[in-house]
């Protein structure tokens, strides 16, 4: 059906819309074959171009041919020859007889009668046909410029007008947790914030610009509402996570007495490395290192998981909740999959960004 369309418009119209489209579409699918090395993608390609390039040819030809005074040239480029015209064949010319020589009698004049002989080739002939009158140049340039109009406007609309299934993926979003049944330890601590409030004060849209990979979306985003692991639900401990393809970002928020210098001391004693204290926003902070645990389920066949192994190395920046730093820390820990880290920068930034954001429930 479209190409039926297609050779309904005028040469003039239709072959420069071919030439645009096939330009267009060949170039980003080499563009696109190139980045992903995609061999098919790249032939499709080749072929887009080779389709424009014989279109081009055509169309220099018409035109050669419309300058041409000499061959005609149709409305769809073809080149046809002038019809032969017929020649006048020369006519022999009549010989003069020779006259008799009159006779001694006198004879009567007879009296000379004139003659008209038809003249072979000296008919007037048929008038030409006039010739055809060529389409208007600007009306297929207007015609032309109306396509091309409408397929702007077309792609224009497209991502507006098809279902969200066909636009670009976006970034996860956090799930709301408003009806989730928070622990007893919420109510007795006016401090606490819900993950799903950690969740969206990290889920930041320059999230990753901050971690050093701009241009990578959030493939997952989380938070629960737990509780410090070894208090008997009795700390609260809400908890956030930002997962991106480069690194995983993980936000957690721990309500009970200990303070960031209590802390330090108990690192000395711990595995952690790297440790190395600052300020952050005016609070007391510090960074440190430690590997995260790997672990296997198996979910049938009546076997056991596989044993905890050692994960790859993780960031940690740990940031007391107030000026005081009278007890209580945030943990913003990044760590990824291939063992890379980001620079100590830009975990900062990214707390810098992350810690003003979060409600402040001190006055609860």
């Amino acid at each position: 059906m479209l190409g039926f369309l297609l050779r309904l418009l005028p040469f003039w119209v239709r072959e420069p819309l071919l030439i645009a489209v096939g330009s267009v579409l060949g170039a980003r699918i080499m563009y696109l074959a190139v980045q992903d090395h995609d061999w098919v993608a790249a032939g499709l390609g080749v072929v887009f171009l080779v389709f424009t390039a014989i279109r081009v040819h055509m169309v220099i030809r018409a035109l050669r041919a419309r300058r041409n005074p000499g061959p005609a040239a149709t409305a769809d480029g073809e080149v046809v020859e002038p019809a032969a015209q017929p020649q006048a064949q020369p006519q022999p010319q009549a010989q003069p007889q020779p006259q008799p020589q009159p006779q001694a009698q006198p004879q009567p004049q007879a009296q000379p009668q004139l003659q008209t002989q038809p003249q072979v080739g000296t008919g007037r002939r048929g008038a030409p046909d006039a010739p055809e009158k060529e389409p208007n140049a600007w009306g297929q340039a207007a015609a032309a410029v109306a396509v091309f109009g409408a397929l702007a406007i077309a792609l224009w609309a497209a991502p507006r007008v098809l279902p969200s299934d066909y636009t670009a993926p976006r970034p996860a979003s956090c799930t709301d947790g408003e009806h989730e049944e928070m622990p007893k330890a919420y109510r007795k601590e006016p401090r606490a914030v819900t993950g799903d409030e950690l969740c969206k004060a990290l889920n930041r849209p320059d999230l990753a610009q901050l971690l050093g990979t701009p241009g990578e979306r959030a493939t997952t985003a989380s938070g629960t509402s737990n509780t410090a692991p070894l208090t008997d639900e009795k700390v609260a401990q809400p908890e956030a996570e930002v997962s991106f393809d480069t690194y995983t970002v993980h936000f957690s928020a721990t309500y009970n007495g200990l303070s960031i210098a209590q802390y330090v001391k108990l690192m000395k004693f711990g595995s952690e490395k790297d440790v190395r204290t600052l300020t952050v926003l005016g609070r007391s902070a510090v960074f440190s290192s430690d590997h995260t645990m790997k672990f296997k389920i198996s979910l049938g066949g009546g076997g056991t998981g596989g044993p905890v192994e050692e994960g790859p190395l993780a960031r940690t920046l740990s940031v007391a909740l107030d000026g005081k730093d009278g007890g209580g820390y945030y943990d913003l820990t990044v760590w990824s999959e291939s063992g890379a880290l980001p620079d100590d920068s830009a975990l900062l930034g990214v707390a810098e960004k992350v810690l003003p954001s979060i409600p402040d429930r001190s006055a609860r």
